[in-house]
């Protein structure tokens, strides 16, 4: 099972590293090895995260999401993606961009460095969106109670979340501005830079989003349907099968998931430049790490990990909203990508020990979920 998952991650781990050696020495295999880990540690949540949607889908979307989606992951956004930033940031055809990355490696990373402020408040914004959605929804499962019950309470105030968000780009934008205006204003322009492309962040989420949760309510309105034959399966000892998504509906759900995916690179792209400014290095390690997040995505589907440990995804959300405040933060402050990377993983893996805690004390109170709560609220979780 486990090579039937990440077979095709070790196959391209294998030739990645190879080509970096042929390439550039062992400097240059150090350099992919260090990219790698550094791409898998930073989108662990986003694989949680992506599990979570990927259940949801027929297993012909599924596949479709390790075959065209890889190809969008690896060559889009780790390779055509930093080019793309060069050519529309310094104006710039994308031939011209490709040689300025193969040839100029420290003009490219610096119009890269220039570009940050547009990228992170983009990403930041949509990544904010999808943490403040998920924490104001009111949920059965509660990981951190004292937290998600006053905000799932909050919750029912409409388009908190879009308030909430662009309240936090307007504080951004303008900290942006009061920085550059201190100064000389030589930076000016990008607080104007920053608001549009955090409008544009929070756009597309709603869009893409919008388009999601209208196909998912077509969805649930046929598992309605089907609701009385499932129940007689289930009367009759057969399992029951749930609707998946599938036609236009699995289409905008690998949307989102690809828009999704694009805001999660943006960290480990940005951050990439932090250790090289080779473009070829740099698209061999980060695709490397792609690789392992879309196995690890599959994996926890056919595992059901998530169904096991149901606070992961809870986890992953929090993870993603430390992301978007760390993205913003990155707009005038310099983070390292190792603690980026880091409050992603605590995150994930204190979601996941509450979630061991939790199963024990489901299996002492003999499957009581009840008896669990109360065990969890007592241990202070």
């Amino acid at each position: 099972m486990l090579l039937k998952t990440f077979g095709w991650s070790f196959a391209v781990t294998a030739l990645g590293l190879v080509a970096a050696v042929f390439y550039g020495g062992w400097k240059a295999f150090g350099i992919v090895a260090i990219l790698s880990i550094l791409e898998i540690s930073l989108s662990f949540d986003n694989a949680v995260v992506n599990a979570g949607i990927l259940k949801k889908m027929n297993a012909f979307w599924q596949k479709i999401f390790l075959t065209v989606g890889v190809l969008i992951a690896v060559f889009g956004m780790r390779l055509v993606f930093p080019v793309v930033i060069v050519a529309v940031s310094a104006k710039m055809g994308p031939i011209e961009a490709v040689n300025l990355a193969l040839n100029n490696k420290d003009r490219y990373q610096e119009l890269v460095t220039d570009a940050h402020p547009a990228i992170a408040a983009f990403g930041g914004m949509f990544l904010l969106m999808i943490f403040l959605d998920f924490i104001f929804e009111d949920r059965d499962i509660q990981w951190l109670r004292w937290i998600e019950r006053p905000l799932a309470k909050l919750g029912k105030v409409d388009m908190l979340s879009v308030c909430i968000s662009l309240i936090v780009l307007l504080i951004t934008s303008f900290t942006f501005a009061t920085h550059a205006h201190q100064h000389g204003g030589a930076h000016a322009d990008k607080a104007q830079t920053v608001l549009i492309a955090g409008i544009a962040g929070l756009i597309t989420y709603m869009i893409v989003g919008g388009l999601s949760g209208y196909f998912e309510d077509k969805l649930e309105a046929e598992e309605e349907r089907e609701h009385e034959a499932e129940e007689a399966a289930a009367r009759s000892g057969k399992p029951r099968s749930p609707v998946l998504l599938a036609g236009q509906a699995a289409f905008f759900m690998f949307l989102y998931l690809e828009v999704l995916d694009a805001s999660f690179s943006f960290d480990g792209v940005i951050g990439a430049f932090a250790i090289t400014n080779d473009i070829v290095l740099m698209a061999l390690g980060l695709g490397i790490g792609a690789m392992y997040v879309r196995s690890l995505t599959v994996y926890l589907v056919r595992q059901g990990t998530l169904d096991d440990y149901v606070y992961l995804e809870h986890g992953a959300h929090y993870a993603i909203g430390a992301l978007a405040v760390i993205l913003m933060v990155t707009i005038r402050y310099e983070i390292n990508e190792v603690v980026t990377g880091l409050v992603g993983v605590i995150l994930i893996a204190w979601s996941f020990w509450s979630s061991v805690r939790r199963n024990r004390a489901l299996a002492a109170a003999g499957g009581d979920a009840g008896s669990a709560e109360k065990t969890e609220i007592s241990s202070g979780v």
